[in-house]
């Protein structure tokens, strides 16, 4: 039965098909349809993120990271570049320790 996926995969993912004993077709993106595929492959990764049980979860950020400095790669965004902006918002707005939920703003009258 053929299943359609019409995605981003890693690199190795056919020939490990075809080692299994299956049939493939792939074809190569351009540049800009790669940096879609990766913005739409990091949408797919953080939701597994999401799903992932606690024993799960190490293997999901992995992929995760491997989405994110593919962008990162294909962009020329440099990884200090992504720090110094991570500092400044932290700088900025805080990170995340003290577990803060937002839960509604109304306007003050």
């Amino acid at each position: 039965m053929r299943r359609d996926y019409n995605k981003l995969v890693r690199d190795r993912i056919p020939e490990l098909i075809q080692k299994s004993g299956y049939q493939c077709d792939i074809t190569t993106l351009s540049e800009t349809e790669y940096r879609q595929a990766l913005r739409d492959k990091i949408l797919e990764e953080a939701q597994e993120v999401v799903q992932a049980s606690d024993q799960e979860l190490v293997q999901e950020l992995a992929d995760l990271l491997e989405v994110v400095e593919a962008l990162m790669e294909s962009y020329g965004i440099e990884n200090e570049r992504i720090l110094l902006e991570r500092d400044h918002k932290r700088a900025e707005k805080g990170g995340f320790e003290h577990k803060i939920k937002l839960l509604w703003t109304e306007a003050i009258a």
